[in-house]
């Protein structure tokens, strides 16, 4: 699971609020859905920016963080980069993009845990709830910085410089 780290949690709930408040979202869109929408957040690169980003390498967002090579120069890899240096891990991608993270799962009721990666709603959850269990997992220094990031309102990718 992704290291913890308060700007993790600040980008995976500022872009839970996003979906929730009506951002676009399209699954099979590399800018508009679960790890795109994170992507946004993180890097302030646009849905587009990332749809033609992801054409230089095959595979989903699941197979581009495997693939992941710092030293590619391609853009995607760049992208995938920073989302790494504030805390995902390679395999957090595609646990993102299909909802699929077991950590996350055990947190929710029973009932909700048949999450579908491409409702809207499901992906709010999802993301709402990973940034509960990573937020537990913060040092007491770690919650200060958060609590900072969420006092400022940061946007992403400003306080990820």
């Amino acid at each position: 699971m992704a290291r913890p780290t308060a700007l993790l949690v600040h980008a995976l709930r500022l872009a839970s609020a996003r979906l929730r408040d009506g951002a676009g979202y399209r699954w099979s869109h590399y800018g508009m859905c679960n790890c795109g929408q994170l992507a946004q957040v993180v890097t302030g690169v646009s849905p587009q920016g990332l749809q033609e980003a992801a054409f230089g390498r095959a595979g989903d967002w699941g197979e581009q963080g495997r693939d992941y090579c710092p030293e590619s120069g391609l853009p995607m890899d760049e992208i995938i980069g920073r989302m790494c240096a504030i805390g995902l891990e390679q395999d957090d991608f595609r646990h993102l993009e299909r909802l699929t993270h077991p950590d996350v799962l055990r947190r929710l009721p029973p009932e909700r845990r048949a999450l579908h990666h491409a409702r809207r709603e499901d992906t709010v959850l999802f993301l709402e709830t990973w940034a509960d269990v990573l937020a537990e997992r913060l040092s007491e220094l770690q919650r200060a910085e958060l609590r900072r990031l969420e006092m400022e309102g940061s946007v992403m990718a400003e306080a990820a410089e």
